[in-house]
Parts: structure tokens; sequence; C-alpha cells
């Protein structure tokens, strides 16, 4: 019987007001991704709901976390 994972993550990782609280103080936002996959398993990327992220970003975010980190996109039904 095949085993069944549940990968823990929020939505999103870009949120200012986590400074101090979640990411350490004088930590760069461009590493932010890297710290917060640290720490969880996954995340709901939001803005691709609103259009698809160009190659370099998505490329971006793949290399500051690790390979077995779930990114899940939310995306528009019509």
């Amino acid at each position: 019987m095949k085993s069944k994972h549940a990968h823990i993550g929020t939505s999103g990782w870009n949120y200012r007001h986590w400074r101090k609280r979640f990411y350490p103080e004088g930590l760069g936002h461009e590493v932010w991704l890297r710290h917060y996959a640290a720490h969880f398993q996954s995340v709901e990327v939001n803005n691709t709901f609103y259009r698809v992220p160009e190659r370099p970003t998505v490329a971006h975010w793949a290399q500051q976390a690790p390979g077995t980190f779930r990114f899940a996109l939310k995306m528009r039904d019509d």
C-alpha cells in the first residue's frame, strides 16, 4: 500500500510583518525563501493566480529550496 504524506507549509513566505517574529533581524529579503524552506516542507504560491511567473523567477525559487520542498501553485481555472 502506498503511504500518504502531508506537506506542512503556509500560504506564501513574503510577509514583512514576519520580520523579527520569523525572519531574523538583518536577514535580507532575497533569502527569505531559503530561511522559510529550512523550517517548512512546502509553500502555496499565491501570485501565480494572477499571472504566470517568469522562468528566471521560478528558477530562483527552486535554487533557494531543497529538492524535496514542494511549491503549490495557486492557478485560475478560466
